[in-house]
């Protein structure tokens, strides 16, 4: 290796295409914020007449079946955990597909509970 300068990094190099960690930091983010989502959406729609009404006598309940809500919450948990898991340096695009399918299940998710109000 003459002439070449041979460079030991220490075993760990850790660098990421930023478009990576930009993609890592939106998923994370939905991950992290799926749930007070969820809860928040409710505690909204148990607040109003309509969703107290509901709770109370069994009236005026939202027409939304529940398995729905249920699939699109376990489509975002799993399209998060999915762009966490893919590697960073292979198919990026893939990864922002993931991405932008959890973050489009989860606020589907939030619109679909606030509009059984």
């Amino acid at each position: 290796m003459r002439g070449r300068s041979a460079r030991w990094d220490g075993g760990m190099n850790t660098t990421q295409p930023s478009g990576s960690r930009l993609l890592t930091g939106w998923s994370v983010a939905g991950l992290v914020l799926l749930l007070p989502t969820v809860v928040l959406a409710w505690i909204a729609v148990l607040a109003s007449e309509r969703g107290s009404r509901c709770l109370m006598y069994g009236e005026e309940c939202s027409t939304i079946p529940g398995g729905l809500l249920y699939g699109l919450f376990c489509a975002a948990l799993a399209a998060g955990v999915l762009a966490l898991a893919w590697p960073r340096t292979r198919a990026e695009s893939a990864r922002a597909g993931a991405v932008v399918v959890q973050w489009g299940a989860q606020l589907t998710l939030g619109a679909m509970i606030l509009s059984g109000a």
